[in-house]
C-alpha cells in the first residue's frame, strides 16, 4: 500500500549553492526519516541485491573507488565511504558529470535519518531546461521506494510493482506533486519564479505525458 500524500509530507527538500574547484555549482538536498536501524537503512542502500529491490538494478564494484552501474541510469565512481554513516560517489549521466553524498545519521528514538545531496555544477543544461526537478522527482521516488523496502509492517512492495505504480494515475500524480514542490523550493531558493514555473511544467510533462512547455 502506497500513501504517495504522506511521502511527500515526510520528505524534506532544499537547494543551495557551493563553491567548487571547478566553479560554483548547485546543491539539492533530499532527506526522510525512516522506521528503521542505522545498520538497516546503511544495508539497504549498499548492499546491491537490496538496492535492486527498492531502486534499480545496479553492477559493478560498490566499495571505495570501484565502478558502479546503475540499469538504464547513472554510474560513476565511489569516492569516499565511512560505513555505516556516509558515501559519496560520481554521479555520471551522459555527458553530465555530478557527484552524490549519502548520509546516515541515527535519531534518539531508534530510528534513522536518510540524506542525500546531489552536486551539479551551474551551467548544467539538464538543470538550465527543467530546473531541480529534473533530478528531484527521481530521488523523490527512489526514497518512496526505500521507504516501501523499509516498511516494518511487511507492507512494502517489489520494484516491479513500484514501476507499475508509477505509470498508474496515482503514480503520476504522485511525480506531478514532487515536481511542484520541487518549484516551490526553487522559488524559495531565490529562483525567477516564471522561469521555475516553466521548467517544472517542463519536468511534470517529461515525467507524467502531460502537456507541458
Amino acid at each position: 500500500m502506497i500513501d504517495a500524500t504522506a511521502q511527500i509530507s515526510a520528505v524534506r527538500r532544499q537547494l543551495g549553492r557551493r563553491t567548487l574547484a571547478a566553479g560554483e555549482a548547485r546543491v539539492m538536498t533530499i532527506s526522510q526519516t525512516y522506521d528503521a536501524s542505522l545498520e538497516d537503512v546503511w544495508d539497504a542502500c549498499t548492499n546491491a541485491d537490496r538496492i535492486a529491490r527498492w531502486f534499480l538494478p545496479v553492477s559493478g564494484d560498490l566499495r571505495l573507488h570501484g565502478r558502479y552501474q546503475l540499469e538504464g541510469n547513472a554510474g560513476g565512481v565511489v569516492e569516499r565511504c565511512a560505513p555505516p554513516r556516509s558515501f559519496a560517489a560520481t554521479w555520471e549521466y551522459g555527458d553530465e558529470v555530478s557527484w552524490i553524498e549519502v548520509t546516515l545519521d541515527p535519531t534518539d528514538d531508534g530510528h534513522t535519518r536518510f540524506q542525500l545531496e546531489h552536486v551539479a555544477h551551474v551551467g548544467d543544461e539538464l538543470w538550465a531546461q527543467f530546473g531541480p526537478g529534473a533530478a528531484g522527482v527521481g530521488w523523490d521516488s527512489a526514497l518512496l521506494g526505500l521507504s516501501s523496502h523499509l516498511a516494518a509492517d511487511g507492507s512494502g512492495i517489489t520494484a516491479e510493482e513500484g514501476a507499475a505504480w508509477a505509470a498508474s494515475a496515482p503514480g503520476r500524480q504522485f511525480m506531478a506533486d514532487s515536481s511542484e514542490r520541487w518549484y516551490e523550493v526553487a522559488v524559495a531558493a531565490g529562483e525567477d519564479p516564471a522561469r521555475a514555473r516553466a521548467a517544472a511544467d517542463r519536468t511534470t510533462a517529461a515525467y507524467t505525458g502531460a502537456p507541458g512547455q
